[in-house]
């Protein structure tokens, strides 16, 4: 049976260009292509744990614009289920995401409807504790990311926090996280240590993944692991959603079972499969993808 992971968190519209380079401050660079997809942390890790073989709920909000419209039938189409996502009046989140050849992008993120996701309903709460695993990000209102994970704990249900993009994390929010996801910017902005502190990570949460790029990942417990997982070799075209991929396999194959260290191994897989593409949503891989590229290895 699939694991019912639960994401509570953003929805944006990704536009996306390509260039040659990215353009420098007062810049303007000719692009060579553009698409539009969903997006957004929270959106891209339900559709990647849809896609992974996971049962997506997923918990936020849209605008009542065109782009709200084809949110929620995109997110859907993936295999999603968007029944109780929230609409708000005005504009939908808005992602301009520029990607030089190399695979490299700079994003900037207009939240729009995003920031009306604000505390949660009974029902929302209910969904949360019946599920498996509870997947939250830091793109919506923090107040809703600690609402969720107080909800998560009164039910028995994991909680993984991707903490991006960094801010910090309070003290309530802290406690009922059971795997904390960062990269090494994310790890220095919430301990103030260095990226590769461990212990200082582990003093806030009990299990850490540290994600590393091209070099893989670490994965950290207070139980005494820590281990480096190295990454899967591939020609990247776009490394924009790898870290959803990440993550949102990552949730998928805890909720199966799995022992976190090969949780860890099988979601680099993910996040290499989904940069050999390009675009968000759209370059996520599925579960075939995924495990063919962790058989190959």
């Amino acid at each position: 049976m699939a694991p019912r992971i639960v994401v509570a968190g953003s929805a944006n519209m990704d536009l996306v260009g390509v260039a040659s380079h990215l353009p420098l401050p007062g810049e303007t660079v000719l692009g060579d292509d553009f698409m539009m997809a969903p997006g957004g942390k929270g959106a891209n890790q339900a559709i990647a744990a849809a896609r992974a073989g996971g049962h997506a709920v997923f918990l936020g909000a849209i605008g009542s614009d065109a782009f709200g419209v084809t949110l929620n039938a995109r997110i859907g189409a993936a295999g999603v289920d968007t029944s109780h996502i929230r609409t708000s009046y005005g504009a939908s989140g808005v992602a301009v995401i520029m990607v030089d050849r190399g695979g490299e992008n700079s994003i900037l993120v207009a939240p729009g409807a995003n920031a009306s996701f604000t505390d949660l309903t009974s029902v929302e709460e209910e969904i949360i504790a019946g599920g498996d695993v509870l997947l939250c990000q830091q793109e919506i209102p923090v107040r809703t990311v600690v609402a969720a994970a107080r909800a998560a704990r009164a039910g028995g249900t994991r909680m993984i926090l991707n903490a991006a993009p960094a801010r910090a994390l309070p003290a309530e929010l802290l406690d009922n996280v059971d795997l904390l996801v960062v990269n090494e910017v994310e790890a220095q902005a919430i301990t103030g240590a260095a990226a590769t502190d461990m212990a200082a990570l582990l003093a806030l949460v009990p299990r850490v993944v540290l994600t590393l790029g091209a070099a893989g990942s670490r994965y950290a417990s207070r139980d005494g692991q820590d281990e480096h997982v190295p990454a899967f070799a591939v020609e990247a075209a776009d490394t924009t959603a790898a870290g959803d991929a990440f993550t949102g396999a990552l949730a998928v194959a805890w909720g199966e079972g799995r022992d976190l260290i090969d949780a860890v191994r099988w979601a680099n897989a993910a996040g290499a499969a989904c940069a050999r593409k390009l675009g968000a949503s759209n370059a996520l891989p599925t579960r075939d993808e995924i495990d063919e590229l962790f058989g190959a290895a």
